[in-house]
C-alpha cells in the first residue's frame, strides 16, 4: 500500500502566510503540520511507501522537508490558483509520475489533523472484502454540514449518497480528506476523468464511484480538524501546542 499526501494547493484563504510557506508545512504544536500525519502513517507496517504531491511554487521546500524521511516528492507543474490541476488531477499525475497504478493508495489532504489510528482504517476497509472506503464523521453541529462533502451510509456502512456542499443536507455524517482506494478503483479515475468529469473536489469521484462499486464509510469518533482559515489555524495551533506543553498565543506566528 502506498500513501500520497496532497499538497498542490495554493490555500488562498491563509495568504500572506502561504506566499512564505505551504500551508502543509506551517507549524502547528512546533512542527510542521503534515509531519503529524507522517506520524500516523509511520505506525503502519503494510504501507511501503510515502508521496506528496505539490506544485512548482513550493516543490523546492517540500523536497527540503521531505530529504531523510524517505517521502518521494512530485512537483505537478503548476504555478498558480488558475492553472492547478484539482486534487483528483494530481493523484492522477501522482499515479503517472510516480508509477503507483498497481497498488492500493491512501490519499490524504497534507493539512488534514486527525487522532485515529490509521491501522484501524484500514482494518476496517479489509474487513468489507471488496471496494474503497472513505473516513467519515459525524458533526457536533449539524448546522456546517452545508460546508462539507454529506454523505448517507446504509447498514453495513456502505456509501449510497455523497453530495457537495448541498443547501439542504440528507446527513449530519460528512467527508473528511482521507481515501482508501482500492487498486481496481485507482484505475478507475481514469474513465472518471476521461468522461469529462470534475477534477475537483475528490469527493466528486467518490460520488461517481459509489454509484458503481461499493465504497464504504469508516466512522471515526476521535479529533479531526479542518483547517481552513486563519482563525482554525490559531485553533489548531493552539491545542497542539498546549498538549506539548508550549504557550499557547493570541495570534499565530510562523517563528515559536
Amino acid at each position: 500500500m502506498k500513501v500520497l499526501l496532497l499538497a498542490a494547493g495554493y490555500a488562498t484563504r491563509l495568504r500572506p502566510l502561504t506566499e512564505q510557506v505551504a500551508k502543509p508545512l506551517l507549524p502547528i504544536g512546533g512542527r510542521p503540520m503534515a509531519e503529524w500525519i507522517l506520524d500516523r502513517v509511520a505506525a503502519v507496517p503494510e504501507i511501503d511507501g510515502v508521496h506528496v504531491v505539490t506544485n512548482s511554487v513550493y516543490a523546492q521546500a517540500f523536497e527540503e522537508w521531505a530529504r531523510n524521511k524517505g517521502v518521494v516528492v512530485h512537483d505537478d507543474g503548476t504555478s498558480s490558483n488558475e492553472d492547478r490541476l484539482g486534487a483528483l488531477g494530481d493523484i492522477r499525475f501522482s499515479l503517472q509520475d510516480g508509477r503507483l497504478a498497481g497498488d492500493d493508495l491512501l490519499v490524504i489532504a497534507a493539512d488534514n489533523l486527525f487522532e485515529f489510528p490509521l491501522q484501524h482504517y484500514i482494518d476496517f476497509w479489509r474487513s468489507k472484502g471488496d471496494g474503497s472506503a472513505l473516513a467519515v464523521h459525524r458533526l457536533a453541529d449539524p448546522s456546517l454540514a452545508p460546508l462539507y462533502g454529506v454523505v448517507e451510509l446504509d447498514e453495513n456502512d456502505r456509501i449510497v449518497g455523497m453530495e457537495e456542499k448541498p443547501e439542504h443536507p440528507k446527513s449530519d455524517v460528512v467527508a473528511t480528506a482521507m481515501y482508501l482506494f482500492w487498486q481496481p478503483h485507482v484505475e478507475l479515475l481514469q474513465r472518471y476523468l476521461d468522461e469529462g468529469n470534475a477534477p475537483d473536489p475528490p469527493g466528486r469521484y467518490i460520488s461517481w464511484l459509489c454509484e458503481r462499486e461499493p465504497v464504504y464509510g469508516y466512522r471515526f469518533g476521535e479529533q479531526w480538524l479542518d483547517i481552513g482559515d486563519p482563525q482554525q489555524l490559531l485553533e489548531a495551533d493552539n491545542r497542539y501546542r498546549a498538549a506539548a506543553g508550549l504557550p499557547v498565543r493570541e495570534a499565530y506566528a510562523l517563528a515559536e
